[in-house]
Parts: C-alpha cells; structure tokens; sequence
C-alpha cells in the first residue's frame, strides 16, 4: 500500500477527528512524530486540524470557532493525569470541583454537558463527571468553545470536549513510566503498540495504568486501574477496521458528599484547616466503567469517505455517602448534623453513527461535504436506602469523624429512566473565493425520555432543528476574520418543584473574532467575541422536603432567561524552535432577564498561561511554568460565602538520565496559595496546598 494511502486510511480511522491535531501546537515536531497515529504526518499551530467544531476536516484558522487542542507534550510535561486537571489548563474553561469524585465543567457561563469519545458521546448526566477520567487512553483532548450546533445538536452553549483515542502505531513501540508524588502518591504505566502481521496491515495497542493516592484530605484515598487493548485492520487497501476495550476502575474511600458547611450561625466564616473532610473512613464511591467499540472506514475512488461506528457503554456505581449541613454555634462550634445514604446505580449507552465525507465540485471551485446520522440510547437506573439514624459532628473546633449508622432502609429503585437521541446531519465548506469560505449545516434532532424519577412519570419527547452558518475570510496569507450562528436546543435533566423536567433551553449564540498564525504556521493566535442568549435556563430555586415529591434535600430548579457575553484572547504554538507557550485570556458578563448578576460562583475575568523552554544540548533539558488565575467569585447557600482572586503557579523541569531514560519533577501550587475549590453549592472544600512528583519515562 502507498505511503501516503496509508496515513490517510489510518487518520480516516480517527474520524470525526481526521487528520485533528495529530500532534498540538505545543508539540516540537520529534515529540509530536513519536505521538502521531500517521507515519510521517505533524502539524502543529493554526495548521493543526479538527473536525471537533463542524464535523467538516478544518483547520484551526479554517473553524468559524474558538478551539483549543491539548496534545501529548502538554500531558507529559506538567503530569496532567487525570482530564480534571487536563481542562483546568484549557483557556475559557473552569472546573467546578464540588465534591471530591463528582465535578461539574463550565465555559462561557453554562455548564459543559457534551463530553466526546473520538466525535461520538451522549450530553452527560447533568454535566457531572464521576470520579476520575485518565488521560493514558487519549492522544490529545479538542475543546471547541461555544455552541455544538453541527456535533451533537443539543447542549449548552459552552464547549465541547472530544477525547480522542489512542491508536496502533505502525512499527514496534514500547514505554513504560512509575511516578511518586506527595500524600504517597503512586503511579504506574506500561504502553505497547505494533504491527502483528509481516505485512504490516493488522496491528495492535495495549496499555496499562495504576494510580494509587492518599491525600492531604482527611480519609480520602483513591485507587485506580486502567485497561485499554484495540486493534486496527487493513482489510483491503480502502477499508480499515478497528475495534477496541478500555475499562477504568476508579475506588475512592473516604469521600465528600456535599463538602463543609462554610458559616458559623452568624454568617461568619468557619476556620477549617485545608485538610477538613465532612467525610469518614466508611464511606466510598467506587465508579466501574467499560466501554467497547468498533469503527469501520471506507476509501471511495473519488476522495470520498465512510465512517460507521458502534459504542456500547456500561457505567456502574456504587456509593455510601455521608452529607453534613447545618451552622453550628460560634461558641461551642456544635451544630452540624449528618444524612447517610447508600446509592448503587447502572447506566448503559447504546451509540450508532454513519458519516460520509468528500469533496464536491460547484461552479468551478471544490468543496466539502458532510452528512450522516446517529441513534444513542441510554438506560439509567439509580437505587437508594438511607441510614436510620442522624449523626452528629463534634465541634469543629475538634473537627473529627462520626460513626456509621448500623442499619439502613431498605434499598429501593429511586429512578429508571431511559434517553433515545436520534439525530440527522449535514454541513459543507463552500469554497466561494481564494480569500472568502463558508461553513453551513444543520441539525435536526429528537429525543425521547421515557421512565419515572421518585414515582414522578418523566415521558416527554422534543425535537428541533438547528441551523449553522459561519464565514472566514483570510484578511492577510496570515491573518483571517471569522463569525459564526447557531440557535440553541437543550433539553435539561433539572426537575420543578413538582420533580418535573424543565422544558428545554433555547436561544442563539453568535461569534466574531481574527485568527493568525505565524513562523510558518507554528504559532496560533486567535481573538474571539461572543453573544449567548438562552431561555428558561435551570437556575436552583429551592430544596424538597420531607413529604415533597422527590429526594429529601435534593434541588428543585426554576427556568430564567440569561444572557452571556465577552472575549477571548489566545495563544499556541512555538515562539522559537526551544521556546513554546500556550495559553489565554477570558472575560465575561452575565445577567438574568432584569440585568442582574448571574451565577456568581462563575468567575468573570481568568487568566491561564503555560510554557516550556527546551535545551537541547543539556541531555534535552526542559524547564517549564504554568500559571492560573481568576477574579472574586461568590456563592449562596444561607449566607454569602466568597473567594477572592487568586493566582497558583505550577513548575516543571526535565532532563534524560540516559538515552532511552526520561526524569521529569513537577512541583503544583509553588507559593501554597489557599483557596476553596468552588463555592457553587455553597458548601465547599480547600484545594490541595503546595505539592511535588518525580516520574521516570522509559521507552524501548
């Protein structure tokens, strides 16, 4: 098979993500080849591509969007483990770190909902991540900002998030790597990837990753494992198979549920050491998920291409959770009480996608087409039993654990409700003049909801149509405007006070800006403006009660008109052959109906801003910084609780020990900055204080 027949078959295999940053912009090119899934192909800056905004196979300076690409030399070199702290470094996004194994992701003032596998995902439960995801199965990570009007059709106006695989990598290639970190933080790798055929077109990849940790929290400990083997086949010259399995156990002990009450009865602030858990050593969330798939891509003669996917997905949960609340007394520091619960649940998805990709002809200019269609389909069902007696907490002026309750309610099937999204698609890159390109698409969807929450019936079907249009023109061989519509239709998970869902948000989403790229397309720089306005968003409006339809404690929400607006500035890519940063600047406003401040928990101005210098002849030296700040933020439970700005600077240095030997120290909240996590709940816990690890890489 020609060379380059091959590449475009294997990078075809990545679809919706071809050709999608095979390495990031932050990438030298030897690291970037060494990651990429295509013999011989690097891109890198504004010459990186992605079909993460539009479905189409655009470039970065191509996408009528804001985008950021996250590669493997970004991963490495800070030790981003975990997604969580992968999106904390990604511009216009923030992480909402409510409880320590369930997290909430926000940009541009909604939370991010659409969460991706290789193009092909289902909105997640109420934009909650469970536990931890590993970043040893992805490549890189694309974010595009905004509305997903041509990805998924439904979703808030804030990003998308496309984790994309790891592949088999042609030719033999091994590593492994062990890494020890502060609060006995162990960390083990095995990665090994080639061809099982002598003539090269069946190969395969397996990895392997252990991570086990305490905390500088009180009881809480983690222990994960990660299994990941897939296989890729070159069944003919035009047609490509893959199928793969990944499975990722993620057992916490010691968990939050809810975090600390923040206020003493009088309103002021209760002064916790950074280490204060409401939690105990019995409780635990263990989260078990396993995912297998199967792609297969087809080569036409005319530069056409076929991409069918199937995903089946099992999520299972298991949970014993212990929620304090109350404002003790200044005095005596006495009055918090505790809930316990018992919450095994299981979810299966059930994902179907059909893509067809080519050039067409028109008026003597070549463009590109896309369309297709979905089905996914989800079950969920959620068990509870709570425990029969209340415990108390000591002072916390004493702050200690409490014991558990020793018998508990029958468990009982709380929810069973199923999803069917069923989503048709199309869109094109019209190619009007050398200077002038045009994106439009549409996508039309319908979703059923079927089953009951709380004995409360949850059936409703909606369905909608959503157009895209966006235009680039390239002002400069370097620098081109862009602007971009989508309306907007999300269906929401939240319920009334009657446990009803909310009907869905709909509104429109408007985006203007310059991308540049520069020193031959290794440096990316883009400015961006944004308009959102939704209808009948989910804001908190209340909690049940005992005798109320629904979960004591749980929220019930309301539907508020909201209107978001601001700027981004960002940069990526390589500043010199050794010099590389990547990073940015994001500004908001957001008001309720009657211009009011909304979702105050929400920071207004962030600023985040990672580089790395390289020395070659010092055994490949590299140093390396990374800063994230943010403004004042506020959140309201009974009281006002706030978190002034703050700023937390990362380090990183590394070098080779020996040829095939890699030792890199990386050293998180250098100044030991403190500050709460996220006061979106009200509630809140301390972030970690100043901490370090060193990791060996190996490659064979």
């Amino acid at each position: 098979m020609p060379r380059s027949l091959r590449a475009f078959l294997l990078a075809a295999a990545m679809s919706p993500a071809v050709l999608a940053g095979m390495a990031h912009a932050d990438e030298a090119p030897a690291d970037a080849a060494a990651d990429s899934n295509v013999d011989g192909v690097v891109v890198t800056g504004a010459r990186a591509r992605s079909t993460g905004a539009t479905g189409l196979d655009l470039s970065l300076r191509e996408t009528p969007q804001s985008m950021t690409i996250v590669g493997q030399q970004q991963i490495r070199d800070f030790a981003l483990t975990s997604v969580t702290d992968l999106l904390d470094r990604v511009v216009g996004i923030n992480v909402e770190r409510v409880e320590t194994d369930r997290t909430y992701f926000n940009a541009r003032g909604f939370d991010v909902t659409n969460f991706q596998v290789d193009g092909v995902g289902l909105p997640l439960n109420w934009g909650i991540q469970y536990g931890e995801i590993d970043t040893i199965l992805f490549d890189r990570v694309d974010v595009v900002r905004g509305v997903n009007g041509l990805t998924t059709g439904v979703g808030n106006p804030s990003a998308t998030v496309n984790y994309i695989r790891k592949r088999p990598i042609a030719g033999f290639q091994a590593s492994a790597a062990a890494q020890y970190g502060s609060w006995n933080d162990k960390r083990l790798e095995a990665d090994v990837s080639g061809s099982l055929n002598a003539s090269g077109t069946l190969s395969g990849r397996l990895i392997y990753a252990n991570q086990d940790r305490d905390s500088y929290l009180d009881h809480y400990k983690v222990n994960r494992n990660v299994y990941y083997g897939v296989l890729s086949w070159d069944l003919t010259p035009k047609l490509n198979v893959t199928g793969g399995y990944s499975q990722q156990d993620n057992l916490a002990d010691g968990v939050l549920w809810g975090a600390l009450p923040l206020s003493f009865s009088d309103g002021t602030r209760i002064p916790y050491k950074r280490s204060a858990s409401t939690s105990a050593d019995w409780t635990y969330w263990d989260v078990n998920d396993k995912t297998a798939f199967v792609e297969a891509t087809y080569l036409f003669d005319n530069d056409w291409s076929a991409k069918a996917t199937y995903t089946h997905k099992d999520v299972e949960q298991n949970a014993k959770l212990l929620y304090a609340s109350g404002y003790p007394d200044k005095t005596t520091g006495l009055g918090i009480g505790g809930f316990v619960g018992h919450y095994p649940s299981e979810s299966k998805q059930d994902l179907a996608d059909v893509t067809f990709n080519g050039p067409v002809s028109l008026f003597g200019r070549s463009h590109q087409l896309v369309f297709g269609a979905s089905y996914a389909e989800q079950a969920r069902e959620d068990f509870a039993s709570s425990g029969t007696t209340y415990p108390a907490y000591p002072s916390v002026y004493d702050w200690g654990s409490v014991a558990e309750p020793t018998t508990y309610t029958d468990l009982y099937s709380a929810a069973q409700i199923k999803d069917r999204l069923t989503r048709v698609f199309g869109a094109a890159h019209l190619n009007f003049t050398d200077r002038l390109k045009g994106v439009v698409g549409f996508n039309a969807v319908e979703q059923k909801t079927s089953g009951t929450s709380y004995g409360v019936d949850q059936g409703r079907t909606v369905s909608k149509t959503s157009p895209y249009a966006g235009l680039v023109f390239d002002l400069t061989p370097h620098v081109s405007l862009y602007g971009s519509y989508t309306d907007i239709f999300n269906p929401q998970a939240e319920v009334d006070a009657s446990n009803r869902k909310l009907d869905p948000v709909q509104g429109e989403s408007f985006e203007a800006g310059v991308k540049s790229e520069w020193f031959g397309g290794k440096l990316y720089a883009s400015a961006a403006v944004f308009k959102v306005e939704q209808q009948n968003l989910a804001t908190a409006a209340g909690t049940f009660g005992a005798g109320d339809p629904g979960p004591v404690g749980f929220t019930y929400y309301t539907g508020v008109d909201t209107t978001s607006k601001g700027y981004e500035l960002e940069i990526s890519g390589m500043v010199t052959d050794r010099w590389q940063v990547s990073g940015g600047w994001t500004q908001l406003e957001l008001e309720d109906k009657d211009g009011n401040d909304a979702r105050t928990f929400l920071p207004r101005k962030s600023l985040k801003v990672s580089t790395t210098y390289s020395f070659p002849e010092w055994r490949n030296a590299k140093i390396g910084a990374a800063l994230r700040w943010q403004d004042e933020i506020s959140g309201l439970d009974t009281f006002v609780v706030t978190q002034k700005a703050y700023a937390v600077v990362d380090l990183m240095g590394s070098t080779d020990l020996a040829d095939n030997v890699k030792v890199t120290l990386n050293i998180k909240n250098l100044f030991d900055e403190t500050y709460l996590n996220s006061v979106m709940w009200g509630q809140a816990y301390y972030a970690a204080p100043r901490n370090a690890s060193v990791r060996l890489d190996y490659r064979f």
